[in-house]
């Protein structure tokens, strides 16, 4: 059990939050979420002791072993795949280290043999001889092929490093595991694999993530960074964001009966409770599930932009027709005779190669020449583009962001612009910031705003959901599922392209498969 007593936290004048008091138990598996700096992070810097807070402290029993996923992707890079693992535990990686030197000495003493068999008993205590066999089948569970094991991992690309990152970090059975963003960078496999492994781990699991799929599947509490504090739900993302809209209904209509707020409050709980994740999880979350009352559920603060989409015109029976397009890039070819037709009820997931699917994206738009094959756009279509690398539209660019936005807008007055920009969170001095300063997320933000001014009835969206927060891609969600015409959209947000698509297009340069089925009933089908 890991307890916290009345932490709290300023940087400068700021406050990040106070008076925290909470209690993390084994079993169960806490997603940490709260807005952009709100402090996640720090939080979690807060558990693993890298930083020190302000009042109070954090409280582990000394018998407990804590295990943090570590961000420095070049801390190991001189260092062996397979001990970097191994490290992991940094104990055993001592016995190991100081073993080897003894057997290495060529004057062995009697003392060392002492020595060296209080080590053996304590390697042994530790189940030394099975660490090398479950380091590699933690890799291997992660997508790192046993020809890499003995590898530097200096020698890997970044995916490959932050697979060995993360099963460093799962190794030796912790009590303890503290996880930031550690679905980052990883592919579906691996995201299921870990998925798994976590929602069988007996201990006790604190995680940041933005993936909501991610975080639906193995949390059992949601630990909620809101309003200077830090509070505890029972349930997974889906059941606090949805419990927290319930609350923000409640508090609008204070007029409604006590009875008929527990009599809805029920109704959520139970549809909730028979939903429940995981079969292990499963039983303990009902129980506490059915334990609600309305005090526990609680309005969140989160500003979420407004995002939606709206066609000026309804599209024809002619969408879009593509005959054996090929293009080669670089000397690789990407793209090799691809044919499909798009039809109007369709939303459409491409999934498979990224630089293939961008490709594509791009010679849809006129921006790229296939080297073979054609395309052709019905006439009723319009189409509205999000590429995934949307630098070009900012960098050097000295606009405030309301003249950036008049360049795409029909009506060019300052309150239309300023309001429009108000929804999508850049109120005040906010709608005067340069174009060039935005941030990565305020940037996804702009170009969505560029794209619902355009009334386009086809979509395009290559990665919409890169750099923005949990508040941005459910609002982007939403404002998909609610778009009444066509979409062609790429995204790693399982929950995203499961809750979006129709219909899935998997895309490489050795494979073309199209599926009229939901992103689910895809990844099922391999």
């Amino acid at each position: 059990m890991i307890t916290v007593n009345n932490v709290s936290l300023r940087y400068g004048g700021r406050k990040l939050f106070e008076d925290v008091n909470l209690k993390f138990t084994p079993g169960n598996c806490y997603g940490v979420i709260g807005a952009n700096g709100a402090g996640k992070s720090t939080f979690l810097k807060i558990l693993a002791g890298d930083v020190e807070p302000n009042t109070g402290d954090v409280a582990m029993a000394p018998n407990l072993r804590m295990s943090v996923l570590k961000q420095d992707h070049y801390a190991f890079d001189e260092c062996e795949v397979l001990q970097t693992v191994i490290r992991g535990n940094a104990r055993l990686y001592e016995i190991m280290q100081e073993k080897d030197a003894l057997y290495a000495k060529p004057d062995f003493s009697d003392e060392d043999g002492i020595r060296a068999s209080e080590l053996e008993g304590e390697f042994a205590d530790m189940n030394g001889w099975e660490a090398e066999s479950e380091a590699s089948s933690l890799l291997q569970g992660l997508g790192i092929g046993t020809d890499l094991h003995y590898k530097t991992v200096g020698e890997l690309n970044g995916e490959q490093k932050v697979k060995v990152l993360l099963a460093q970090a799962l190794f030796g059975k912790p009590d303890v595991l503290i996880l930031d963003e550690p679905t980052n960078h990883l592919d579906l496999k691996a995201i299921t694999w870990l998925e798994n492994f976590l929602s069988d781990f007996e201990g006790t699991v604190i995680v940041v993530s933005h993936d909501r799929h991610f975080l639906n599947m193995v949390c059992t509490q949601i630990c909620d960074v809101d309003f200077g504090k830090i509070k505890l739900y029972v349930g997974n993302y889906d059941f606090w964001y949805e419990s927290s809209q319930l609350a923000l209904q409640m508090a609008k209509d204070q007029n409604k009966k006590k009875e008929e707020k527990i009599k809805e409050l029920q109704d959520f709980v139970a549809r909730f409770s028979a939903n429940a994740s995981k079969s292990k999880q499963a039983t303990s979350r009902k129980k506490l599930l059915d334990k609600i009352t309305l005090d526990d559920i609680q309005p969140s603060s989160r500003k979420y932009p407004f995002v939606g989409f709206k066609p000026e015109r309804e599209v024809g029976n002619d969408v879009l027709v593509v005959e054996d397009l090929s293009k080669t890039i670089d000397g690789v070819k990407v793209l090799d005779n691809i044919s499909f037709r798009v039809d109007r009820e369709d939303k459409i997931a491409f999934v498979g190669d990224e630089i293939s699917i961008s490709t594509l994206f791009k010679i849809l738009m006129g921006e790229l020449e296939p080297d073979s094959g054609s395309f052709k756009w019905g006439v009723t279509t319009s189409q509205a583009y999000f590429p995934k690398d949307n630098n070009e539209f900012f960098d050097g660019c000295d606009l405030s962001l309301v003249d950036w936005l008049r360049q795409y807008s029909e009506e060019k007055s300052e309150s239309y612009l300023r309001g429009f920009l108000g929804r999508m969170l850049f109120s005040g001095e906010e709608a005067l910031k340069k174009a060039s300063v935005l941030s990565g997320g305020e940037k996804v933000r702009c170009m969505l705003s560029k794209m619902m001014l355009s009334s386009a009835n086809v979509l395009i969206l290559d990665q919409p959901t890169n750099h923005l927060d949990l508040e941005s891609i459910t609002a982007v969600n939403n404002g998909l599922i609610d778009f009444k015409s066509i979409i062609l959209f790429a995204c790693h947000d399982h929950q995203f392209a499961e809750t979006v698509a129709n219909r899935v297009i998997e895309v490489s340069p050795e494979n073309f498969v199209d599926k009229k089925c939901t992103y689910d009933e895809y990844l099922e089908g391999k």
